[in-house]
C-alpha cells in the first residue's frame, strides 16, 4: 500500500514537472519582423583649428636639451597667453620628449628633445597671428575639426533626418510586403563624422617657417566635414 502512494506521488511530481517545462520551453521565433536601417547626413564647415608649434634642440647632455626646450616653452606660452580667449584660442602644451643619439660604437653621442605648444580655437586669425609672432618654435602641424557645439547642433540634424528617412523606409516596405503599417520593436543610433574628399591637410611648415615674416599670419583654409547618423532595428509588421 505504501509502495501506491509512493507511486502516485512520483508520477504526479514527474507531471507537474513536465507542465513547468511546456510553459517555459523556448517561445516561438517571431513572425514578420523586419530588419532595416536608415541614414542621415549633414554636410558643414569645419570652424576649430589645432595648429601646433614645436622646437627641437640638441645638446651633449640631458639636462642641457631640457633646460633649452623648457625655455623655449616658456617663451612661446607667454606670448601665446596675451592672446588666449576662452573658445576663441585656447592654449595648451603638447607632447615633451627626449631621446638619445647614438654614435658608430652603439655609445651615446648626445641628446635631442621636442616641445609641442598647441593653439586652439575658432578665431583663426587669432591663431595664425599668434603662432607667427612666436619666436623659437615652428609650426609642424595643421589640422581642422568641428567645435563642440557646431558637432552638437549638427549631429541633432543629422538624426532628425534619419529618423525621417527610417520611418518613411518602414513604411514603404511595410506596404510593399502587403501590410498596413509597422510598430517599432528596437532601434540603435550610431553616428559618424568624415572629410569628403582629401582629408584636412596636415602641413610640416618648419620647412617654410624663415621665409614668413615674424608677424605674418599664416595662410589656412578650413574644408567641410560630413556629419551622419545611423539608425538600425527592427519593425513589426502588422
Amino acid at each position: 500500500m505504501k509502495n501506491a502512494f509512493k507511486i502516485i506521488a512520483v508520477s504526479a511530481l514527474l507531471a507537474g514537472a513536465t507542465a513547468v517545462f511546456a510553459q517555459n520551453g523556448p517561445a516561438a521565433a517571431p513572425q514578420n519582423v523586419l530588419q532595416l536601417s536608415a541614414s542621415g547626413t549633414v554636410e558643414v564647415q569645419q570652424d576649430l583649428l589645432v595648429l601646433t608649434l614645436a622646437a627641437t634642440k640638441e645638446a651633449p647632455e640631458a639636462a642641457a636639451v631640457q633646460a633649452q626646450l623648457q625655455q623655449a616653452l616658456d617663451a612661446a606660452l607667454a606670448e601665446a597667453r596675451r592672446a588666449a580667449q576662452p573658445q576663441q584660442m585656447d592654449v595648451r602644451t603638447g607632447a615633451f620628449g627626449m631621446y638619445p643619439r647614438h654614435g658608430k660604437d652603439g655609445k651615446i653621442a648626445g641628446w635631442q628633445g621636442r616641445a609641442e605648444l598647441v593653439l586652439q580655437g575658432r578665431d583663426f586669425a587669432r591663431i595664425t597671428g599668434t603662432a607667427g609672432r612666436i619666436q623659437g618654435m615652428t609650426i609642424s602641424q595643421i589640422a581642422f575639426d568641428l567645435s563642440r557645439e557646431t558637432r552638437a547642433k549638427v549631429e541633432g540634424e543629422a538624426q532628425a533626418r534619419a529618423i525621417e528617412a527610417f520611418k518613411a523606409r518602414a513604411a514603404e516596405l511595410a506596404r510593399g510586403f502587403g501590410f498596413a503599417g509597422y510598430t517599432l520593436r528596437e532601434v540603435a543610433v550610431h553616428s559618424n563624422e568624415m572629410a569628403p574628399g582629401p582629408r584636412p591637410r596636415i602641413m610640416a611648415m618648419e620647412a617654410k617657417a624663415a621665409s614668413l615674416a615674424a608677424d605674418a599670419p599664416v595662410p589656412v583654409e578650413a574644408g567641410k566635414a560630413q556629419v551622419a547618423v545611423t539608425i538600425s532595428g527592427s519593425v513589426q509588421l502588422r
